[in-house]
């Protein structure tokens, strides 16, 4: 076969086959951030790298951002809150290296239904300026990143970042999930390992990860956030009013 027709196909072959970029650990991050809204806010996409970025904005009224900080920070820590955050699909939960008032370090021990399945994760929170290049803290914003992997076995495949913003009426939260990060636990590098390598290529995306997986993670992002905004605004109250009568005095 003639070398100029060989080399376009082999290049084809491997575009099919590791897709664009496919090694990269670049996560599209440009609206993530954003104080308006996008075209994009809830739903999935396949992206060139067999990636499937996953979205869902939840409206959440009466709650604010310092609120749901402080269930992820202080106040969630046995089974029984975990359930009431998704009384039908949250089922067991416990804390890795968790201080008081602090989540990144952490490592959330999670089982939990995401549609027909129950997946046993392990969600190891980290500094959100480690997904977000233009992060910064603010007043009236909470934002918390994760590495999201098996349980039982020593390997992340998913990043995920929620980023909550105060409104006139309460607070909005955007969810985000790159659904097929795959790296060993604790890798900062996807190429750094076998796993990383064969994972994180475009033909095991496509065959490991399907739309319905991709759908499944946004329905239940939606519910358990919904979920959340109806109990927590009186939640936070009751559990706090104490301390702020006493620091008021």
């Amino acid at each position: 076969m003639n070398r100029r027709v060989i080399i376009p196909v082999v290049l084809l072959l491997l575009l099919a086959i590791f897709g664009y970029n496919p090694l990269s650990p670049h996560r599209n991050t440009i609206d993530v951030l954003t104080r308006h809204y996008t075209s994009f806010e809830t739903g999935s996409q396949r992206q060139a790298n067999g990636i499937y970025l996953v979205k869902a904005l939840t409206r959440m009224p009466g709650v604010k951002a310092h609120m749901v900080r402080w269930w992820f920070a202080d106040y969630m820590q046995t089974t029984q809150h975990y359930k009431r955050w998704h009384p039908t699909a949250h089922v067991w939960m416990d804390w890795e290296n968790k201080k008081p008032g602090k989540i990144v370090g952490a490592s959330h021990l999670v089982h939990e239904y995401i549609g027909d399945d129950l997946q046993k994760l392990r969600i190891q929170f980290v500094e959100p300026a480690n997904f977000l290049a233009n992060y910064q803290q603010q007043n009236k914003q909470f934002v918390v990143c994760a590495r999201v992997g098996l349980l039982e076995e020593n390997i992340n495949m998913t990043s995920m970042c929620h980023v909550v913003r105060d409104t006139p009426w309460g607070a909005e939260m955007r969810s985000i999930f790159w659904l097929g990060h795959v790296a060993k636990r604790d890798g900062n590098n996807q190429d750094s390992s076998i796993e990383g390598l064969l994972g994180n290529t475009a033909l095991a995306r496509f065959i490991l990860i399907d739309s319905q997986m991709s759908v499944d993670l946004m329905t239940h992002a939606i519910e358990e956030m919904g979920f959340l905004a109806d109990f927590l605004p009186e939640l936070y109250s009751s559990q706090t009013s104490s301390t702020t009568d006493i620091s008021v005095k």
